[in-house]
């Protein structure tokens, strides 16, 4: 008698399902991702002005979960009373996380001390609620980790993970996970795909960063949820381990992370 092979369901830790690009089928989207077996995702707010949009469309779906913060990207829209704003605001709607937030110093047009006054009153607003932090560290990943370090007994994941063995252990120690979305599916990225082949399973989740960061085989196109299966494929490959493995052992990640259900 042959066991039946079930699908685990995964989940997408990170996710712009308010973005304009989702605009004109988003339906569609979270459907395919569905389909693909996608039945769980954050959606990370960027601004003030996106968590409004973000809850809404998290109550319309149902496993799709919000995360509000600030993002660093996004400075020039951010006014000092958000941060007061975002404190009531998380008091009023419990989300899954405070997120994304963090420090980007990929630009030299965004000021750096502004973005590390907004980074750490965030940090220390998700500690007083007891909430994981979902972080963006581009050009900034050594202060970040200083940061959470000196912020200290914070949980959460540093997305879109592109840093050294060394830099990815720095956060296994404080507890933190990394998020592999697209970039592990380019043959290119061999100091990631190596650090993933590695790595602890219990800190790896799985992304898709959409509509951004698309993976080898859309290269150029719209990234979507559903695409985190493709994630899966190659990780389970880098790994050599059954993609069922995989599925199960990031799903319970994310949902002992940001406390799913």
């Amino acid at each position: 008698m042959h066991e039946k092979r079930t699908r685990v369901p995964l989940v997408d830790s990170h996710v712009h399902l308010d973005d304009q690009a989702f605009a004109g089928d988003l339906e569609a989207v979270i459907e395919r991702a569905r389909q693909s077996g996608v039945d769980t995702l954050v959606v990370p707010a960027v601004d003030a002005r996106s968590w409004l949009e973000i809850r809404q469309l998290c109550a319309r779906h149902a496993g799709v979960h919000p995360a509000y913060g600030l993002h660093p990207l996004f400075l020039s829209q951010h006014a000092p009373e958000h941060v007061d704003a975002l404190s009531s605001w998380l008091n009023e709607n419990r989300p899954v996380a405070v997120g994304e937030i963090g420090l980007d110093f990929h630009r030299d047009d965004l000021d750096r001390e502004l973005q590390r006054h907004c980074f750490w009153r965030q940090l220390q607003l998700a500690g007083e609620h007891d909430l994981p932090v979902i972080v963006h560290a581009r050009g900034a990943l050594e202060e970040v980790t200083l940061t959470l370090r000196r912020n200290g007994r914070l949980r959460g994941v540093v997305h879109s993970f592109s840093g050294s063995e060394q830099q990815a252990r720095q956060l296994w120690d404080l507890g933190f996970h990394l998020g592999i979305g697209g970039p592990v599916t380019y043959e290119r990225a061999q100091r990631l795909r190596r650090i993933v082949a590695q790595m602890p399973i219990e800190f790896l989740l799985l992304e898709s960063d959409a509509p951004d960061q698309p993976g080898a085989a859309h290269r150029g196109e719209r990234n979507e949820p559903a695409h985190v299966v493709e994630v899966l494929r190659c990780i389970a490959a880098l790994r050599n381990a059954p993609e069922a493995d995989i599925a199960a052992a990031t799903s319970a990640n994310a949902r002992r992370l940001f406390r799913l259900n």
